[in-house]
């Protein structure tokens, strides 16, 4: 890892930027105790992010309320299009796949996870509709299990550039992922932080953001 990423996570810590990121932290944690539709809500947001902007997809999901859970798959579909979402039939798709996993959600993922949060990522990548890596962690870390991470554009960009991994990559097999992961996890073990904190202080440093 280069040394001016190095300095700037350092710098960060100290800085403002780390009470952003632990309220954010917080608020994964809040989302943790909460209920199943709020849990099903966070898994479609998710499933909306893959190759869209996050900010774009959190005001989606705040738009549709419980329409993640009730509308019908016309109806859905139609109401991602018209808040501005480009691939809309295809999530709705998805996301009518997903309801059938809405009973009991949080208690499988809590089991699943109990002895390690890759375990709970498994079963949602092989078991949900459109949900592969990086959406399975981006869900995992936003209720609460800190240490997975969100291996998107920016991070990957960001390793990229400060020489952890040769290139930026066009696609990641669980092998390639899992890899990638592993680079991550030492950074964050070397600075003392979760993964999903490591997480948030990247993302920053590429969007000037702290999001979900």
């Amino acid at each position: 890892m280069g040394e001016e990423l190095a300095h700037k996570l350092v710098d960060l810590k100290v800085s403002p930027v780390s009470v952003m990121v632990k309220e954010r932290l917080e608020e994964f944690k809040l989302l943790s105790t909460l209920g199943e539709d709020l849990w099903f809500s966070e898994l479609c947001y998710c499933l909306l992010t893959a190759n869209s902007s996050a900010k774009k997809c959190m005001e989606i999901q705040e738009k549709m309320g419980n329409g993640f859970a009730t509308l019908p798959q016309e109806e859905l579909s139609a109401k991602l299009r018209e808040l501005g979402y480009r691939f809309y039939n295809k999530r709705a798709e998805y996301i009518m796949a997903a309801r059938v996993h809405t009973p009991g959600l949080k208690e499988r993922i809590n089991s699943l996870a109990k002895k390690d949060t890759r375990n709970a990522r498994e079963w949602l990548v092989e078991n949900v509709l459109g949900m592969g890596y990086k959406e399975a962690s981006h869900f995992l870390r936003n209720v609460g299990y800190t240490d997975v991470a969100i291996l998107d554009r920016h991070i990957l960009r960001t390793m990229a550039e400060n020489n952890m991994i040769p290139e930026m990559p066009k696609s990641l097999n669980r092998v390639q992922y899992l890899t990638h992961e592993n680079l991550l996890r030492l950074v964050a073990f070397r600075f003392k932080m979760s993964l999903a904190a490591l997480d948030l202080y990247l993302w920053y440093l590429k969007t000037g953001k702290v999001l979900k």
